[in-house]
């Protein structure tokens, strides 16, 4: 995975001035654009939508501060005009292009990344392949945007909003694994963007053949095999840290890699309070 994402760093720097189809890299590289875009954003921190405007307006800045004319340089990074190129160029420097021909600066600079792996193997992770026949999600869904880290105000905030005993009736609809409560998240932007909406389930796992109330929100997951973290500590830090450490550490190091569809966390047993918690990271994997 690290060579494979080396060579899309490699292909941007290529492609600054152009168009760059990702999905056919990754179709040479043999793997998916979906687990691409995914294990980028989770390694260097920030979508590669971001990272190649970023680049594209850290190298513009030297034409900006050339004599070629702002259209002709706003045409070349693949602007329409030099209002939407300023508005990008704007977004990096804190400046706009006319700013920075006339005072020399300020400019931010985003280096080109280069992907290493660290083995540490400090913390074993605690993983199971499972095989799993289709099954169907059921519970109260709503729209809420990603936050990294730290506790969801707005899931927190939806599933306050429920009913005192309407976690006691999913969970006795549940009749198959992932077991118990889940927080399901679902049409999630593949380049993992901070802010970016998702489709978060607080419900059960429930068989096809399962009916399912008409007053609760159904998502079908078709039949394939995941990789399950089991997780226990502090909550949600450590749940989180785990979701990390599958990018830096686990799909690395195995011959496994994302495919589209919900990540589940199946809540096994907590503190009173949610302090702590044993927690099941539920992610939809492929052989690479």
């Amino acid at each position: 995975m690290i060579a494979e994402l080396n060579r899309l760093a490699e292909l941007v720097e290529d492609h600054l001035d152009d168009r760059i189809d990702v999905a056919s890299l990754a179709s040479q590289l043999g793997t998916t654009e979906y687990h691409l875009r995914r294990m980028f954003s989770s390694l260097a921190g920030m979508p590669l939508s971001e990272y190649i405007r970023r680049r594209r307006m850290s190298v513009a800045a030297a034409d900006v501060l050339g004599e070629s004319d702002l259209l002709s340089i706003a045409v070349r990074y693949g602007y329409g005009s030099t209002e939407a190129f300023g508005r990008a160029f704007r977004s990096v420097h804190g400046a706009g292009p006319s700013d920075i021909r006339r005072d020399g600066g300020p400019l931010r600079t985003q280096p080109q990344l280069r992907f290493r792996l660290t083995v540490e193997g400090s913390t074993p992770m605690d993983t199971r392949i499972a095989d799993r026949p289709a099954f169907r999600l059921i519970g109260h869904a709503t729209r809420v945007p990603l936050i990294h880290e730290g506790v969801n105000p707005h899931i927190q905030a939806h599933i306050a909003s429920l009913p005192a005993g309407e976690h006691a009736r999913l969970k006795a609809l549940g009749d198959t694994e992932p077991t118990g409560l889940l927080q399901v998240s679902a049409d999630v932007d593949p380049d993992y963007t901070e802010g970016s909406r998702l489709t978060y389930l607080h419900g059960v796992a429930v068989t096809e053949q399962t009916p399912s109330p008409d007053d609760l929100d159904t998502l079908e997951v078709p039949a394939g095999t995941w990789a399950v973290f089991r997780v226990e500590g502090e909550y949600p830090r450590a749940l989180q840290s785990t979701w990390a450490a599958t990018a830096t550490e686990w799909f690395p190091s195995n011959p496994w890699r994302l495919r589209p569809g919900p990540s589940i966390v199946s809540v096994l047993d907590r503190a009173a309070d949610f302090s702590t918690a044993t927690c099941e990271l539920w992610l939809p994997v492929e052989r690479a």
